[in-house]
């Protein structure tokens, strides 16, 4: 072992402050040289070495060293599985050699020079799980790297893969530039084509909507009520030679007051996300500020600015180009940034001069947005921006951008009367998000009536009102556990308004939907161990990945499906992807170790056998092997099955004594026991939990749990049903979990009811045999308080 002393600890630190100082003008290979610099000293390694991973060709290239033969920098690929470093970037995982020739995997370079260093550290570079790269030190001190040495490696490669993922978003940047080289101002570029234009109407239909008042009905996505102004996003890239001649006083000091200003509205708006979102929202206005700072956008402008375009009309352009470009790109990361130019163009142009604003303002502030579709990203950058409603005529992503809104308290709605992407700019709206109802251009005795109800009905009110907690117990005594159900750090504090007990249901899926690329396993760690200081000393249950059926990923596609809810998804996907869920799972064990034993709870979703549980545990336990290895702390949590499926019902007794505890899915249960899928509105009529085949399914799970003596809940609507909840009592649950919204009156509720007098009515209601008996045999509504 080298006399040398390694300083772990500041390296990081070293290299933390690098990326946070990353100048992205200076380029990537200068950056690339300082950090493989500051690695070899601190970790007193001879060599250091990046290769950055081609996509295209699917080989890595050396792109940056420090010991080797400089005359190999840009010059050796290697490809996935080749050598110790195509291993790396293979699987996922680092590899460290004492003796590195030793490894059968070892490639001899002829002329690297290598040979003479015998050990050997390397680690992969990854943005969210996506491979960017591998990061390399040698030695020829044999045994040199030490399992700290490992760790901090993996730590700096996650700071690094984000900043050199970036790097594709410049390039992109800089092939929009080269097709405007000449260095003249190039010719009016035709507007983005609006989604809408391949979407013809008579002329009379157009016209019924330009003016008085309308009633347009939609797919509700939501609650709430809200009346704004409508706007498109990218509409002002449509203006017209004219308006860019308005604005003919303006000079490049002002486009320079602009740029600044900008920079200082798009990073107040990424600290505003933070205590929100955590690390789903880390990189949220990354690319508008990349875009912001970069020669090849921010620099053209300047350029068209000088060669006699006056701001306003260079930077309308400019943003058109880029639009554009990205539009088109056949990457569909790319494709996904069309929105954060426009954005960026639309702030750009209002702070360029604010008083002769055409775009819409700065912010989006009480703006109802009208779109064919949205992101989840994107939702997030307009909530944080103020938006007040959405109405989307897109349904590809309906269902997790409209959880994603409620979760925002955003109403929603979701339309297919396409006239309302071509509504004149600033039309005012009233937009019902329970009801999905549209009013163009409402009355005010119509905009009153509806705010007062909505304020009448309206859920929580603000986080802070201090009452006592509610004791939930029945009439009779018995305690009652209340949990929430979240799908975002920012609605915890909803939730301990309410006084949940806990969280029965967090929804990791939300940071993998939201974002670009896989988060990676430190995110997933970070964000784990924030809720759980977030609830204090109230248990969490985090349910694994479930995406597929209606939650897709953009970036990753999944082969299209007939029928995605009988596809790949939830435990499927993360048991055929097994790099992805083992990430995952190594989060929450390392997050179980940071609390009390049994507080953190980890639930599988849509188990159809006992095979996939033993598997999926089996994974668990997997990695829990490796993370000792690795001397990274971790603690086993609790594993449960979430029993949504017909087959998992039948086995409903395996699966209570294999698992440490059981949670039915409500809304899923409904849906397959059915044969009903609960997001097509024509057959609502048909998705009924009050069917007797679901009420016998509940009650069988519940008695399989009790009998194994295992804790068993019931999440979804169903929990929140003020008709069912003595019926769920009645047959021994006491345990729901529920949106914290329904918190309250399910508490009001419970304190009224006498599980003696209920428990003899669930067991009559289980014999019925009809639907509509069930229904005459549910008690009436109650009171409103």
């Amino acid at each position: 072992m080298s006399a040398f002393k390694k300083d772990n600890v500041a390296l990081m630190c070293d290299v933390a402050e690098l990326a946070g100082l990353f100048d992205y003008r200076q380029g990537l290979d200068e950056f690339l040289a300082r950090v493989i610099s500051t690695v070899a000293w601190h970790m007193r390694a001879a060599v250091c070495s990046i290769y950055l991973y081609d996509e295209s060709a699917r080989e890595l290239v050396l792109s940056a060293n420090q010991g080797l033969n400089p005359d190999f920098v840009k010059r050796l690929r290697l490809r996935t599985g080749e050598g110790l470093v195509g291993k790396v970037l293979r699987t996922l995982r680092p590899v460290c050699e004492g003796h590195a020739a030793s490894n059968p995997d070892y490639k001899f370079v002829p002329g690297l020079e290598e040979e003479r260093f015998v050990s050997f550290l390397a680690v992969p570079l990854l943005r969210k799980n996506k491979p960017v790269g591998v990061m390399a030190v040698q030695d020829p001190e044999p045994d040199y790297f030490t399992p700290n040495d490992v760790q901090a490696l993996q730590v700096i490669s996650s700071q690094l893969g984000g900043l050199i993922g970036n790097a594709r978003i410049l390039l992109a940047l800089r092939g929009a530039q080269k097709q405007d080289a000449s260095g003249a101002p190039p010719p009016e570029l035709p507007p983005v084509p609006p989604p809408e234009a391949a979407d013809p109407a008579s002329p009379e239909d157009e016209a019924a909507l330009l003016a008085g008042t309308h009633l347009l009905h939609a797919r509700p996505g939501g609650s709430g009520v809200v009346h704004g102004l409508s706007t498109r996003i990218g509409h002002y890239l449509n203006l017209d030679g004219d308006e860019a001649g308005r604005h003919n006083g303006l000079t490049e000091a002002d486009f320079d007051r602009a740029l600044a200003e900008t920079e200082r509205q798009l990073l107040q708006l990424q600290k505003r996300l933070e205590d929100r979102l955590l690390s789903a929202a880390s990189l949220i206005f990354d690319a508008h500020v990349l875009m912001l700072k970069d020669e090849a956008f921010s620099g053209q402008i300047r350029s068209r600015i000088r060669q006699g375009l006056n701001p306003w009309a260079a930077t309308l352009e400019t943003v058109r180009t880029y639009a554009r470009v990205f539009s088109s790109s056949p990457d569909p990361s790319f494709r996904e940034k069309t929105l954060d130019v426009e954005d960026l163009g639309r702030r750009l142009l209002h702070n360029l001069q604010p008083e002769n604003d055409v775009t819409g303002g700065m912010d989006y502030a009480g703006r109802i947005i009208v779109a064919e579709e949205l992101l989840p990203s994107d939702l997030l950058k307009l909530a944080t921006e103020g938006a007040s409603g959405l109405v989307l005529l897109g349904g590809g992503q309906a269902s997790h951008v409209a959880i994603l809104a409620r979760a925002l308290r955003i109403p929603i709605v979701f339309a297919s009367d396409r006239r309302l992407l071509r509504l004149p700019e600033r039309t005012p709206l009233l937009l019902d998000a329970r009801s999905g109802e549209i009013i163009l251009r409402p009355d005010e005795p119509t905009v009153a009536r509806a705010l007062r109800l909505n304020a009448e009905l309206g859920g929580l009110p603000a986080p802070g009102a201090d009452a006592p907690a509610p004791a939930n117990l029945t009439a009779d005594g018995t305690r009652i556990r209340l949990d929430a159900n979240l799908n975002l750090v920012g609605e915890i504090e909803y939730a301990r308004h309410a006084h949940a007990d806990g969280i029965g249901l967090y929804r990791t899926e939300f940071p993998f939907i939201i974002g670009n690329t896989f988060p990676s396993e430190e995110e997933q760690y970070a964000d784990c161990r924030h809720v759980l200081e977030r609830m204090t000393d109230r248990p969490v249950t985090f349910r694994t990945l479930d995406i597929g059926g209606d939650k897709a990923l953009s970036y990753y596609p999944i082969q299209h499906e007939n029928n995605p809810f009988l596809g790949l998804r939830a435990l499927r996907f993360s048991l055929r992807n097994p790099k992805i869920f083992r990430s995952q799972l190594r989060a929450l064990l390392r997050a179980a170790a940071t609390t009390e034993p049994g507080r953190l709870r980890v639930m599988f979703p849509l188990v159809a056998s006992l095979d996939e549980f033993l598997a999926a545990r089996a994974i668990a336990l997997s990695c829990a092997e490796d993370l000792r290895r690795e001397g990274i702390p971790c603690r086993l949590p609790p594993f449960g099955v979430m029993i949504e499926l017909p087959s998992a019902v039948i086995l409903a007794p395996e699966l209570a004594a294999a698992a440490d505890f059981l949670s039915i899915g409500s809304n899923d249960l409904v849906q397959y026991i059915l044969a009903v899928d609960r997001t097509n509105q024509a057959m609502a009529r048909w998705y009924t939990p009050r069917h007797p085949a679901v009420l016998r399914a509940i009650a069988y799970i519940v008695a399989c749990a009790d009998q194994a003596g295992k804790p068993v809940s019931l999440c979804g609507d169903i929990a929140s049903d003020p008709q069912l909840l003595p019926f769920l009592l009645g047959i021994g649950l006491r345990e729901l979990s529920m949106d914290p919204q329904f918190l309250p009156d399910v508490q009001r509720l419970v304190s009224a009811i006498d599980l003696n007098d209920v428990s003899k009515r669930a067991r009559d209601m289980l014999l019925l045999g009809r639907a509509a008996d069930v229904e005459a045999a549910l008690p009436p509504l109650p009171p409103s308080p």
